[in-house]
């Protein structure tokens, strides 16, 4: 957590997006025949896939394992998810009267996130947990498309023809970010991370009207916890400024744009997650080892610098290649430090 605060470490830390899941073996014996959500639901399923990849790697935090889904669901969305299709809404939000279905999230809605945050904190010790929840627009994507969008039309459309209905559902999501978020903080999280996965689909400047003032409240509710909060989209290159306007601790850089192009486009006051290209790990070893030396190397011009890569781990990547980096980073970078 102190590269989080821009403070001094002994080592650049290391954590990977989806670090729990596909790409684990044992992940895939723990869940076979259980559906995803359901997966998310269950304290002890949570709990183990958590830990997993906390026994594999040397990564220095854990990732609490659920889905952006998870709260929707919880205040009665029907929603489902499909494996190799992603998210399924049965009743798309097109309209006001849609969006009834969004009441508040209450500690009571999860009572299986609070009881499995706490189980987490007392058998991981002093490795942090990293609470996790979806940003307002991917999670406002998936209600008006109706599950995954390539381009986002009925999305934007809403975004630009019906400003008032867009900020309204945006304000519902943004409350709902903010209850889940707090759940996991009271039971225990030592820090969130917010997923704003589409939101590189958005121009800067519709992302500073129409998304931005949702974002900043958000990390302006979590703020009084004191844990660090972490902010990360996919294609954000283009609005990685107006990302750290948003109020996190951390903005999360994508593999498309070098860590010491990002210190440049985000305000000081920020520490940077990422950015290795997944791909780059069905490359050989050197050009991997390369490749992360290079992402250490432009890190450093950042106030605080934690290693991951640059979007989620892909389901079919090497757990041994994953260790095998985590290893190099810790060792890459206490060698820097000296």
């Amino acid at each position: 957590m102190l590269a989080c605060r821009r403070r001094p470490v002994p080592h650049t830390p290391v954590w990977f997006m989806r670090q729990a899941g596909r790409s684990l073996p044992e992940y895939l014996r723990i869940r076979e025949g259980v559906p995803m959500l359901d997966s998310c639901a269950r304290p002890d399923m949570i709990v183990e896939i958590t830990m997993q990849p906390v026994r594999r790697y040397a990564v220095d935090a854990a990732i609490f394992y659920s889905d952006i889904m998870v709260p929707l669901r919880a205040v009665g969305v029907d929603l489902d998810i499909k494996p190799g299709v992603g998210p399924v809404i049965a009743d798309p939000i097109r309209d006001a009267a849609g969006m009834d279905v969004l009441r508040p999230l209450t500690p009571d809605d999860v009572p299986y996130v609070t009881e499995a945050v706490e189980g987490l904190v007392g058998e991981l010790g002093s490795t942090p947990l990293i609470g996790f929840a979806g940003g307002p627009f991917t999670l406002a994507s998936y209600l008006i498309e109706g599950g995954p969008s390539k381009n986002q039309e009925r999305t934007k459309a809403m975004m630009y023809g019906e400003p008032e209905l867009w900020a309204r559902l945006m304000e519902r999501l943004a409350d709902l970010t903010i209850a889940f978020l707090k759940v996991q903080i009271a039971a225990g999280a030592s820090a969130v991370q917010v997923f704003d996965s589409w939101v590189g689909a958005v121009a800067a400047q519709d992302y500073r009207e129409s998304v931005l003032p949702h974002a900043r409240r958000i990390f302006e509710k979590i703020e009084p916890l004191g844990v660090p909060r972490i902010h990360f989209g996919v294609g954000t290159g283009e609005l990685l400024g107006l990302m750290g306007e948003a109020g996190a601790d951390v903005v999360g850089v994508d593999w498309r744009v070098p860590l010491d192009e990002a210190v440049s486009r985000v305000e000081p006051g920020k520490a940077l997650q990422g950015n290795l290209d997944p791909a780059v790990l069905f490359a050989p070893w050197e050009v991997v080892e390369r490749r992360a030396r290079d992402v250490l190397a432009r890190g450093r011009t950042a106030e605080g610098h934690i290693f991951n890569l640059g979007h989620g781990v892909l389901p079919s990547m090497d757990p041994d290649v994953l260790a095998r980096l985590a290893d190099l980073v810790h060792e890459a970078s206490a060698e820097d430090a000296h």
